[in-house]
């Protein structure tokens, strides 16, 4: 692993951070905090949550216990909470049973902040994100097509700026530390950053979108974006929910797992998806790497700021992650990913 300054802040992390979406449903508490203690010791200084997890699925009685599982796992361990980078999320209005479904205001932006700070048992958040933009993401299996009737420019900049001045409040009062995005595109970070430089408002130094082998939409506008103007990428599903593991392969449903929990992996399971993985698997293979190490060092060493979200629901499985973290491709294994991505592009 090695240490990246977090968008243009002095606050370093590591180019690999924990997630946490499984705590508290799949992954049980106790095994959660054995995870935190397994990262921290493997030196691992970033952690990222949400307000609405656990997922697979979110339902309204599980939202924000694993910000409470990890807040108690601060208050057993007040002693290391300055040991790590703490990232979480506010909740838009796709999710209709937090805050009835509300767009992000300054209203539901502090509401929001108080009550991760209290589940989360810490003073500051090192890192505040919003989830998703109020105007919809071209995530989630979203990017097929563009809406110009669901834009209103104006009345997007205005909560932008009214946004980016709650922020600012949350940064005086000592609560964050530092704004950012979440499932995001090149032209709604580009505001964002045009605001806060006009303003003199906290400027977005991450961005969390989707990134892995068999999703690369950030490799060219985002990619150009945090590259000049030096905002750092949190990718999370690295390994596409699991099927750069190799598990689904040749019709497999393993019990409990998160196909077998909610069927079509958020739109990832095509008919596409299994030769795109059956040829990184057979790259894996040829150089003899473990895929899922090759997964996660794919998405390291990627040409701009980036640090790669891993989850794990067990901690057998969080520590054959731990065991891969400093494996590094090759120029001619980076060169054959990319001749098997334009021989599948977009398989999901």
């Amino acid at each position: 692993m090695r240490k990246i300054p977090l968008g243009m802040t002095d606050t370093m992390i590591t180019d690999y951070c924990l997630g946490t979406m499984t705590w508290g449903t799949h992954t049980p508490e106790a095994e959660a905090h054995r995870q935190m203690d397994m990262a921290l010791d493997a030196g691992i200084t970033i952690v990222d949550t949400a307000e609405m997890y656990p997922v697979n699925p979110v339902t309204p009685e599980t939202v924000g216990l694993t910000e409470t599982v990890l807040g108690n796992w601060n208050a057993a361990n007040p002693g290391r909470r300055d040991a790590y980078v703490l990232a979480t999320k506010i909740t838009g209005k796709n999710a209709a049973f937090v805050r009835q479904g509300q767009d992000i205001t300054p209203e539901t932006f502090t509401a929001a902040l108080d009550a991760s700070l209290a589940r989360l048992k810490t003073d500051m958040i090192d890192i505040y994100q919003l989830h998703w933009p109020n105007r919809g993401s071209y995530h989630f299996r979203q990017n097929w097509g563009f809406n110009p009737a669901a834009q209103n420019r104006a009345a997007t900049l205005e909560n932008m700026h009214e946004v980016l001045e709650a922020a600012q409040e949350a940064v005086k009062a000592g609560k964050i530390r530092h704004f950012a995005l979440s499932n995001e595109s090149a032209w709604g970070t580009a505001q964002w950053l045009q605001l806060a430089k006009a303003h003199s408002l906290p400027r977005v130094q991450s961005i969390q979108n989707e990134y892995s082998l068999l999703c690369r939409h950030y490799d060219t506008d985002l990619a150009e974006l945090a590259v000049n103007e030096q905002v750092t990428l949190l990718a999370y599903s690295p390994l596409a929910a699991g099927l750069l593991t190799g598990k689904y392969q040749n019709g497999a449903l393993p019990d409990g797992s998160r196909m077998a929990l909610n069927g079509d992996l958020g739109g990832r399971k095509t008919p596409r998806v299994f030769d795109a993985v059956a040829a990184y698997l057979e790259l894996a293979t040829a150089h003899g790497l473990d895929p899922i190490h090759m997964a996660l060092a794919f998405s390291v060493q990627r040409p701009f700021p980036v640090s790669t979200i891993f989850g794990a629901t067990t901690c057998d499985q969080l520590a054959h992650i731990l065991t891969g973290l400093d494996v590094t491709l090759t120029h001619d294994q980076l060169a054959e990913i990319d001749k098997i991505h334009k021989a599948h592009p977009m398989p999901f």
